[in-house]
């Protein structure tokens, strides 16, 4: 594969670049299929007095879920989940999802380094739920070589 296979193209890069922005809608029902997916049935993902009793503002969507879904864009873009050569996140606020409403993630990445001599580029995330940051130092390593 090339580099300009790879969908991204170290060639024309440059640091500051977004590459990718992408918005998730994550309802109650999101939550409960993540739970059967991952095997987490910790009631703060779907119960609010729970949630409420060990001190927190609502149900909280799984970290898992939310780091799943920042890389996400990532990987759509480069179309192989094998170019991840790492991925580290930092949790820094919870995704607290309305029963009603629900809750929107957005994602925004961008080039945060070129490393040609690595063939690889290093990507900024963003990762916000209702306007607040929920992860920090949000980072993915792509091999594009």
């Amino acid at each position: 594969m090339t580099q300009q296979q790879a969908g991204l193209d170290i060639e024309t890069l440059q640091t500051g670049d977004v590459v990718v922005e992408r918005e998730y809608a994550l309802t109650r029902d999101t939550l409960v299929r993540y739970a059967g997916a991952s095997g987490d049935f910790n009631p703060i993902h779907y119960r609010d007095d729970v949630a409420a009793s060990v001190g927190l503002p609502g149900v909280l969507a799984h970290g898992m879920l939310t780091m799943g879904l920042a890389v996400q864009p990532v990987v759509d873009v480069v179309g192989d989940p094998g170019r991840v050569t790492d991925y580290q996140v930092r949790f820094t606020r919870p995704v607290v999802v309305d029963p009603q409403d629900g809750v929107t993630v957005s994602v925004s990445a961008k080039v945060g380094a070129l490393l040609p001599e690595e063939l690889a580029v290093r990507l900024d995330l963003t990762v916000t739920a209702g306007g607040t940051t929920v992860l920090g130092k949000a980072q993915v390593r792509v091999y594009i070589g």
